[in-house]
C-alpha cells in the first residue's frame, strides 16, 4: 500500500479575501488565488480561508473548496445547521456553479461535454488520472466566449467550464483531456506550452454559483468576473 506524503507548502499570500454578501447564516466570499481553502496538517500550510474568516465568523465553516490556484466565489456556513443544509444542496447537485478560464491554445468546437471517470493515483500524488476502470464518472461542459493571442503570440481561448459533477481538479484534468490545458496549471500541463512558463497564477475562477438559502428559500444568484 502506497503511502500518500504531502510535502506542498504554500507560498504566503497576501490577497485578502472579499466578503461580497452576508447575513447570519452564510457569507458569499471572493477567494483569492494562492490562498489554500482549508489549513494543511503541516503548520507551515495554516493559513487559508477558514482560518481566516473564523477568527471575524467564530463557527463558520466550508460548505466546499477550491484548489489552492483558484480564485473565486465560496459559501461560507455560519453555523453546523446552515453547513448541513448546504451540503445537501451540493450533494444533490442542486447547486450551479460556473467557472471562466484560459485554455492554451485555440479550442476548436465552440461548445462540447469532456465525459472522463477521474481516478485517484497515490504513486502520483497529487495527481488525479483518467482511468475507465477505477475512476468515478466525471462530466464537464465547456463553452467558447472568445479565441485570442497573448502577447500576439500565444494563442488562448477564454471559455465558460460548468461542471456537471464534482471530481478534484476536475475541470484542469478534463481539459487537459480536452488538448487545451488551462493556462497557468503546473499539474496538468499548463506550463507547458511555449510561452506560458512564466504565467503568475491558475488561471480558472469561479465566476457564477447558485443555489437556494436554507432558510428563506430564496435563489442566490452571485456573479464575480475573472480578474484575468
Amino acid at each position: 500500500m502506497s503511502v500518500i506524503i504531502d510535502t506542498f507548502i504554500a507560498p504566503p499570500c497576501h490577497d485578502d479575501i472579499e466578503i461580497l454578501w452576508q447575513d447570519e447564516h452564510l457569507l458569499l466570499i471572493n477567494k483569492p488565488s494562492g490562498l489554500l481553502s482549508l489549513s494543511g496538517k503541516n503548520p507551515q500550510n495554516r493559513d487559508s480561508v477558514h482560518h481566516r474568516l473564523v477568527q471575524t465568523f467564530p463557527g463558520c465553516t466550508l460548505v466546499h473548496r477550491l484548489d489552492f490556484g483558484t480564485s473565486g466565489l465560496m459559501v461560507i456556513a455560519r453555523n453546523k445547521a446552515i453547513n448541513a443544509a448546504l451540503c445537501h444542496q451540493f450533494s444533490q447537485r442542486a447547486v450551479s456553479k460556473v467557472y471562466t478560464a484560459l485554455l492554451c491554445g485555440h479550442v476548436e468546437e465552440d461548445e462540447g461535454t469532456v465525459n472522463a471517470p477521474i481516478a485517484k493515483d497515490p504513486a502520483l500524488f497529487p495527481l488525479m488520472t483518467i482511468c475507465s476502470f477505477t475512476g468515478k464518472p466525471a462530466r464537464s461542459r465547456y463553452r467558447v466566449v472568445e479565441r485570442v493571442y497573448q502577447d500576439t503570440k500565444m494563442p488562448l481561448t477564454r471559455v465558460e467550464l460548468t461542471p456537471e459533477t464534482g471530481r478534484t481538479h476536475q475541470l484542469r484534468i478534463h481539459c487537459q483531456q480536452l488538448g487545451h490545458p488551462i493556462l497557468g496549471c503546473d499539474l496538468y500541463g499548463g506550463l507547458e506550452w511555449p510561452g506560458a512558463e512564466e504565467t503568475p497564477r491558475l488561471m480558472l475562477h469561479a465566476s457564477v454559483l447558485s443555489f437556494m438559502h436554507p432558510l428563506s428559500g430564496e435563489t442566490m444568484n452571485a456573479r464575480h468576473a475573472a480578474p484575468f
